[in-house]
């Protein structure tokens, strides 16, 4: 298939490599233009792959709320300058619309358009955590995104049964803040509360208390531990004279989940 210098031009425009190496892209895939975009890449002599291994930890958190269905997605950028661009936020609502309507992997059908926004933008580019969640009968879903400089930075959504939906967004608003891992203390893994102990057991020891006291003080202190982690030991952000789980009363938590950039 022929191509013409307008092609050359077309394809470095689009993939940000350099002259010659579009022409040869060109040449070695008989002059098809998504052959040649994928070749690019593959070389790694797209714009897009070079900046690939670079840092970013800014980018924003777009949260759509429709019905019984709540979606996440974060979009990762390297400054908070790209974040906050119109057209970099309304990308990723788009995207969480996305995830609403088709589900988490929907985000690859517009694996296109974020390698055009990493050539647009020359930063590296991506699709951080996505999250879909859903409440079905007897459920109720409620979310709350924390906005900073005019882009969501802090989203949560929490799943609750037989509890309102103003439980569930006081629920996510602790969230938020609180950022707990777990629901439970027996949903934190072994491993990890193991590691815990033996740190407290060596602090402990190394405060000088009595070796039969040990074992009593880290129990305390892995209580303290579990309250940072569990959401249900955690005292409530709005009253800490008791803990979400007394919050809770009668109702119960679902299912949450919270994206937060950086």
């Amino acid at each position: 298939m022929a191509f013409t210098a307008k092609d050359v031009q077309a394809l470095r425009k689009d993939t940000g490599a350099g002259m010659m190496d579009a022409k040869r892209a060109l040449e070695a895939n008989d002059g098809d233009f998504a052959a040649a975009t994928q070749w690019l890449r593959e070389q790694g002599l797209a714009a897009s792959a070079k900046r690939a291994d670079r840092e970013n930890t800014q980018g924003v958190v777009a949260l759509v709320l429709d019905d019984n269905i709540g979606a996440m997605v974060e979009l990762k950028s390297e400054t908070d300058f790209v974040a906050g661009s119109e057209h970099f936020k309304r990308e990723a609502q788009d995207l969480a619309h996305l995830v609403v309507a088709k589900g988490e992997d929907a985000v690859g059908e517009r694996q296109d358009r974020l390698e055009h926004l990493k050539i647009t933008l020359k930063e590296n580019i991506e699709v951080g955590r996505v999250v879909r969640l859903k409440a079905v009968a007897g459920e109720v879903i409620d979310s709350y995104l924390h906005v900073q400089g005019g882009r969501g930075v802090n989203g949560v959504l929490v799943v609750l049964a037989d509890g309102d939906a103003n439980l569930a967004h006081d629920l996510a608003v602790h969230v938020a803040f609180a950022r707990p891992k777990f629901l439970t203390r027996d949903d934190v893994p072994s491993e990890i509360v193991d590691s815990e102990r033996q740190t407290l057991e060596a602090i402990t020891r190394n405060e000088g208390k009595p070796e039969q006291a040990i074992s009593k003080i880290v129990d305390g202190r892995l209580g303290g531990f579990f309250k940072t982690v569990a959401l249900l030991d955690q005292p409530y952000a709005k009253d800490d004279k008791q803990t979400v789980g007394q919050l809770l009363g009668a109702a119960r938590v679902v299912s949450f989940a919270q994206v937060e950039i950086g």
